[in-house]
C-alpha cells in the first residue's frame, strides 16, 4: 500500500480528532486541508520513522502548534468568555494529550511522538486535562439508546462525571416526549432505535426546540461520517471505551454555546 493510501486511511479518524480538538466542523477540516495541501506542495513531511498515521498526527500538529495561527481559536475580537477563549486559559498540550489517547486510542509512547514530550509528560498531560474539563460541567443528560445494558452504562458513565441522567429513551417518540419534559443540557443519542426509529431524526427534531450539544454514541459511524452534509463533531463508536466517551462528553460540554436568541 503507498504512503498516499495509507495517508487517506487515516483520513476520517484525523477528521474526527480535529473537529474534537477546535470544537468545530468547518475550523477542524480547515486544519485537515491546510496539512495535507502542505504535504503536497513540500511543507510538513511525513516522518518515515514512525507509522504512517502517527506520522499523519504529528504533521497535523506541526501546523497546528506552528507559527502561522490564522486557523486557531482565540483571535482578537473574537468575544469574551467564549469556548474558543475558554480554551485557550486551559492547557491545550494537556488537552491534546487527552483526546491523543481517549478519542483516536494512541500510547503515551505514541502522544509523545505526536506532541514532541516524553511518554510520562504525555500521561501527566492527559491526566490534567480531564480534570480541568470535567470542573463545572455538571448538566441534565438524556439518553437516546434502545439496549439496556449499553443505556445504564453510559448512565453509570455520566453519573461518574457528575451529570445527572434525567432519562433513557428507546425511540424517537419517548425522545421528543423526554425532552420536552425536562429540557437537556447534553444528548447522546445512538442511530437505530428499538422500534427501528432513527435517533439521527430523533435528535434533529429535539433541536428545533432546544440548545443542547450531541454525542454520538453508534456502531454505525458510516452513516454520518458520509461528507455529504453538515456531520456531527462528536461521534463514538461501539463499542466505546470509556475513557474515550468521557474525554468526548467532557469536549461537547466545554466547546457548546448556548443559544443567545432562546
Amino acid at each position: 500500500m503507498s504512503i498516499r493510501d495509507r495517508v487517506a486511511a487515516q483520513l476520517p479518524y484525523l477528521r474526527r480528532y480535529a473537529r474534537a480538538l477546535t470544537g468545530s466542523q468547518a475550523s477542524g477540516d480547515a486544519y485537515v486541508r491546510a496539512v495535507l495541501e502542505g504535504l503536497v506542495q513540500g511543507g510538513p513531511t511525513l516522518d518515515r520513522n514512525l507509522s504512517p498515521r502517527v506520522a499523519l498526527y504529528k504533521a497535523f500538529h506541526d501546523i497546528w502548534s506552528g507559527p502561522a495561527r490564522v486557523l486557531h481559536p482565540g483571535d482578537p475580537g473574537r468575544e469574551a468568555g467564549t469556548p474558543e477563549e475558554r480554551i485557550q486559559v486551559l492547557s491545550p498540550l494537556a488537552r491534546q494529550a487527552l483526546l491523543l489517547t481517549a478519542l483516536e486510542g494512541f500510547s503515551f509512547r505514541e502522544i509523545g511522538a505526536i506532541l514532541n514530550v516524553s511518554p510520562e509528560h504525555a500521561e501527566q498531560l492527559a491526566a490534567d486535562a480531564q480534570l480541568e474539563i470535567e470542573r463545572d460541567l455538571a448538566t441534565d443528560v438524556l439518553v437516546i439508546e434502545d439496549e439496556a445494558v449499553i443505556a445504564m452504562d453510559i448512565k453509570e458513565l455520566a453519573e461518574e462525571l457528575g451529570h445527572r441522567v434525567i432519562d433513557i429513551a428507546r425511540t424517537r417518540d419517548e425522545a421528543l416526549a423526554s425532552a420536552a419534559r425536562h429540557t437537556p443540557g447534553l444528548v447522546m443519542a445512538d442511530i437505530r432505535l428499538a422500534d427501528d426509529s432513527s435517533g439521527v431524526d430523533a435528535v434533529r427534531d429535539i433541536l428545533t426546540s432546544i440548545d443542547a450539544p450531541i454525542v454520538f454514541v453508534t456502531a454505525y459511524p458510516e452513516r454520518l461520517l458520509t461528507g455529504d452534509r453538515p456531520e456531527p463533531t462528536y461521534l463514538v463508536t461501539k463499542p466505546f471505551d470509556r475513557l474515550s466517551l468521557k474525554a468526548t462528553i467532557g469536549q461537547a460540554l466545554f466547546f457548546h454555546r448556548k443559544n443567545e436568541a432562546a
